[in-house]
């Protein structure tokens, strides 16, 4: 453009948008009891969605969990996404036995034996976190919009320091988003406090 040789390109102008409306709160009980319901819909898809609609976290985290940070102790599942680790309601406890074990009979052989949760194609990788949404959204599962919902209303019933800590998120982020939700933790010092 700078020596004519091609004509003068204009391009739109750059349109920044702020985070996705958070799903209504019964909307996204709504889209999490369907999934818990529906047995035709993919294994994989219900648990990657279960943990967006419960726990608020990106899928580039879900794709990213290992075997071992799941663990079920015959009464209890579950999941190390911070510290402690969450446990997983009881309908979502039973998906992810039945997840766990259907692993077995994965269509690639590397996918076996890997250690992630949710294997790739790849030997040895993870499952794409774009994959993952794709399935997300083809189960009506909106993954960001999901996820903010959900951390939302986390941030309402519990302190944000310690929703933070436990789904692995970031102090000043939860804080944040509690402010944002209009919540009453914004002030909540964790530690212990004795007089």
């Amino acid at each position: 453009m700078k020596t004519g040789q091609m004509p003068r390109l204009a391009l739109p102008p750059a349109v920044i948008t702020q985070d996705p409306e958070p799903l209504h709160q019964h909307r996204r009980l709504a889209i999490l009891r369907r999934l818990l319901n529906h047995d035709s819909l993919p294994l994989r898809a219900r648990i990657a969605a279960a943990l967006v609609l419960l726990y608020a976290q990106p899928v580039s985290r879900i794709v990213r969990l290992t075997i071992d940070d799941v663990s079920d102790d015959e009464t209890t599942v579950t999941v190390r996404l911070g510290d402690p680790p969450s446990p997983l309601p009881e309908p979502v406890a039973d998906l992810m036995r039945a997840y766990i074990q259907s692993r077995q009979h994965l269509p690639y052989a590397s996918s076996r034996s890997s250690q992630w949760l949710f294997p790739g194609r790849q030997p040895g990788q993870p499952m794409n976190p774009v994959s993952l949404q794709v399935h997300l959204r083809e189960i009506g599962v909106p993954p960001q919009r999901g996820r903010t919902s959900a951390i939302r209303q986390l941030v309402l019933q519990a302190p944000a320091p310690v929703i933070a800590k436990a789904l692995g998120y970031h102090d000043k982020t939860a804080t944040r988003l509690v402010t944002e939700a209009g919540g009453t933790w914004s002030r909540y010092a964790p530690g212990v406090h004795q007089r």
